[in-house]
């Protein structure tokens, strides 16, 4: 061989060698979101939490991220797309993305994928939510204080326990406050779509609602309200900009201390899967500014059920209750158990309509 060739093989073979070396040291961290990187709400939070991990982690980690990938077969080929080039982790961030997760996690068994809000797993991959039903008392507690025309109305995604458990808890707590209220449900059938979200807040609005409830995840329901009246609440993330009114306070999903957690576990070599469901005691659900014209009395309320909820003293889902067509539930000071709350489909009593199946 000549001496010009021999230099150079070696020379590709050290650059071959220097990559891999890299490789191995840093760890490549996937994100796949259903809705833009800036509606928001729910997808900019999940990428906002990226940001505040990859900062953590600096050098030591590459974050790609996928945006706007619909639930189903563009959700597995995109997943998959991320495995083959060479992610070691992937975060699937929307319930529709269950059954993608686990067909490409069986195909990747050195990959690890953690799934926001479902509930199959594998042994290479796991589950995490928050306890958003917690966050939906207190947002009940202040709709029921609120209301002048006692109608409430909440706009819900998919018919799904997770956002079933928020209708309830809502309205439950709305109820207690105020034992004339009603609520409206609407259905949208989609987590992210700004015109259909407005739309159904101006339905809500036609039927006398004036405190709006959502389960979607765009800022297009506070826009309507701010621009026609009545009262709403961030969704996922703080949405202050539409503070001190119509928002009166919000839920606000805190991930990057589970995704700090979960990455540095890949980085160590102890990721196992798990199922993870934490809410306002554990930090992953937190209540954002109660502002507007809400009376200090009822804040302080507020501010209490949350203590009351994050300190275990009380649980959204204590008897006694019925389900929507008066049957026992719960007895009095019964508590409901994780397994009927993760299953749950019914209506509890005085909701009325019927949940699309």
């Amino acid at each position: 061989m000549k001496r010009r060739t021999l230099l150079a093989v070696s020379a590709a073979a050290l650059a071959l060698s220097a990559g891999a070396g890299l490789a191995q040291d840093t760890t490549k961290v996937g994100f796949i979101y259903v809705g833009p990187v800036n509606d928001g709400g729910w997808s900019q939070h999940h990428h906002e939490a990226a940001m505040v991990m990859k900062d953590h982690f600096g050098d030591k980690i590459e974050v790609v991220e996928q945006a706007s990938v619909p639930e189903g077969p563009d959700a597995e080929r995109a997943m998959t797309q991320m495995a083959l080039q060479g992610a070691d982790l992937i975060f699937a961030t929307s319930f529709g993305y269950m059954d993608s997760v686990i067909n490409v996690a069986g195909k990747f068994p050195d990959v690890k994928f953690e799934h926001a809000t479902g509930y199959k797993t594998a042994p290479n991959a796991g589950v995490y939510s928050a306890r958003f039903y917690e966050g939906r008392a207190v947002e009940g507690y202040l709709a029921g204080h609120m209301t002048k025309s006692n109608k409430i109305g909440y706009i819900g995604s998919f018919p799904i326990p997770e956002v079933i458990r928020g209708i309830n808890s809502s309205f439950i707590h709305a109820k207690k406050e105020n034992p004339d209220v009603t609520m409206s449900v609407v259905w949208i059938n989609t987590w992210f779509d700004p015109a259909k979200e407005a739309d159904a807040t101006q339905a809500l609005l036609d039927q006398g609602v004036d405190v709006v409830l959502a389960h979607t995840d765009s800022t297009a329901p506070l826009a309507v309200l701010k621009e026609k009246g009545g009262f709403g609440f961030g969704q996922a993330a703080d949405m202050y900009e539409y503070a001190p009114e119509p928002r009166i306070s919000s839920i606000i999903d805190e991930w990057s201390p589970y995704y700090i957690e979960r990455t540095q576990a890949v980085i160590d070599g102890t990721w196992e899967s798990d199922n993870t469901w934490d809410g306002i005691g554990a930090g992953m659900v937190g209540i954002g500014e109660i502002t507007g014209p809400v009376p200090d009395d009822v804040k302080a309320g507020a501010e209490a059920l949350a203590k009351s909820i994050a300190d275990g003293t009380y649980h959204p889902f204590t008897g006694p209750l019925n389900k929507q067509d008066g049957s026992a539930w719960l007895a009095d000071g019964e508590v409901a158990d994780d397994g009927t709350l993760a299953g749950m489909t019914f209506y509890v009593e005085g909701l009325t309509g019927e949940i699309p199946q």
